[in-house]
């Protein structure tokens, strides 16, 4: 009975902890910007979608710039601070469990040490909006490129 209890309390752990992550995104697509000789790859602009893990109905997708050459190849190049993102609903709008403005919904690192490349969401209760601010920051000092998409929340007609 013991281990039963202490299995399902481990997986209600797991499952609030993996409900509460970040979202994880999927490539759409890059394009190259600056040629590298040699047979390194190239500067690009790339493309990633995610989902909101707390509102179902959205999907936002980020461009970021992905440095390239040999110190991109192995993870050491440290990309710049340029971000875009637009966030748009996609089908009825489903908010699982509390909105906490300034929640962390994505996150990824944009060098091998300080740099990351974060998007946190907003809910703009009096307009009945979703926002979704992007930006990078730095441990030792915080970059101002920042960009911002809004999502109505609205009925679902299809």
């Amino acid at each position: 009975m013991r281990t039963l209890l202490a299995v399902s309390a481990a997986a209600a752990v797991l499952a609030c902890a993996l409900a509460a992550a970040p979202a994880r995104a999927e490539e759409v697509g890059c394009v190259s910007t600056t040629f590298r000789m040699l047979g390194m790859a190239n500067d690009q602009v790339c493309i990633d979608s995610f989902k909101d893990p707390k509102v179902d109905g959205v999907v936002c997708h980020v461009s970021r710039a992905k440095t390239g050459g040999l110190s991109g190849a192995v993870g050491l190049a440290e990309d710049t601070s340029d971000a875009s993102i637009a966030c748009r609903q996609v089908g009825p709008i489903t908010i699982k469990g509390d909105l906490k403005d300034g929640e962390n919904v994505f996150k990824e690192n944009r060098s091998w040490l300080f740099k990351k490349l974060q998007v946190v969401r907003f809910h703009d209760k009096p307009n009945n909006t979703l926002v979704y601010l992007s930006y990078s920051d730095k441990l030792v000092d915080g970059s101002p490129k920042n960009a911002i998409s809004t999502v109505p929340i609205m009925p679902w007609n299809r």
